[in-house]
């Protein structure tokens, strides 16, 4: 399996005060952003930043990064990206020294997604120390967490996931015209789910998970804490049977934060799920926007 596991997430945002809320006061994880860096980088393990957010015009995923062995499997996997059409970048010393990585290359795939293939991450030796006492994040080999991304062709998508770079097909849900497809690089149930929707693809869903249930109950005491909005009350998946709870991000992805997912041993049969749920994650339609100032 070329690829490991998803390494990290960057992002635009056009409110860092609220990311600052929102990824340390309210996910735990641990800032390391240092005083005159535009960026806010937060750690949750022994890597680098897994998530990094920059300041922009518009809120946007610029790299879902995925980790491999080594140089000679990025550059196999960059090959095979190219020889299924897509144009490969390498990025740049100063890119890789920014993302604390030892060298990485970076393309689009087929719905326009920004990805990211880097080796040989840059450690710090400093242990992790998350605010409010989170346990411990689950990462290690199965990586970050998972994310779930958009395309207009869904099938392309997961055609191109499985087949170019090698991700293991699950699951899916849906009907025919809107499935989602969960797959994997690893034990971790699914650590990609792909589906179409009108328009450049994006990313819409980022999970991560803790190594107690307690941390599930302190996040939502949190959640209430800071105000921030409920997406999915407390429930448990059919699929990797997580239970966790959503929110909405300041820009409204859906965040889960979740506890006591799967591992699946390598590739197994594929299977479809008629519902998202054992019980609970009761839907919140998202907080309205702000009206605008009186003229």
């Amino acid at each position: 399996m070329p690829i490991l596991s998803l390494g990290y997430l960057r992002l635009e945002a056009t409110d860092l005060d609220a990311w600052q809320t929102f990824a340390g006061d309210f996910l735990g994880l641990m800032p390391v952003h240092a005083e005159g860096d535009e960026s806010l980088r937060y750690r949750m393990d022994h890597y680098p930043p897994r998530l990094v957010v920059s300041p922009g015009a518009e809120a946007r995923a610029t790299a879902i990064g995925f980790e491999v062995l080594n140089e000679r499997d990025m550059r196999q996997v960059a090959a095979a990206v190219e020889n299924a059409g897509i144009k490969v970048t390498e990025g740049s010393d100063d890119e890789a020294d920014e993302r604390r990585v030892t060298g990485f290359v970076r393309f689009d795939d087929p719905g326009g997604n920004p990805i990211e293939l880097f080796y040989g991450p840059v450690l710090d030796h400093q242990p992790v120390r998350t605010p409010h006492l989170v346990s411990k994040f689950v990462t290690g080999d199965m990586g970050m967490g998972h994310v779930i991304v958009t395309g207009e062709d869904g099938r392309a998508l997961k055609e191109f996931y499985t087949e170019v770079l090698g991700f293991y097909e699950r699951n899916t849900m849906g009907p025919r015209d809107r499935t989602v497809w969960f797959m994997s690089s690893n034990d971790r149930h699914h650590t990609l789910g792909v589906t179409s929707a009108p328009g450049r693809g994006r990313l819409i869903h980022l999970m991560v998970e803790t190594e107690s249930f307690d941390d599930v109950g302190l996040a939502l005491d949190r959640r209430e804490k800071y105000g921030i909005p409920l997406m999915n009350s407390l429930g448990k998946h059919t699929n990797d049977e997580m239970t966790s709870f959503y929110v909405y991000s300041p820009e409204l992805y859906a965040i889960e934060f979740g506890y006591g997912g799967l591992r699946v041993d390598g590739q197994q049969p594929v299977y479809k799920i008629t519902a998202g749920q054992h019980w609970g994650h009761k839907f919140f339609p998202p907080p309205a926007p702000p009206a605008p100032p009186a003229k």
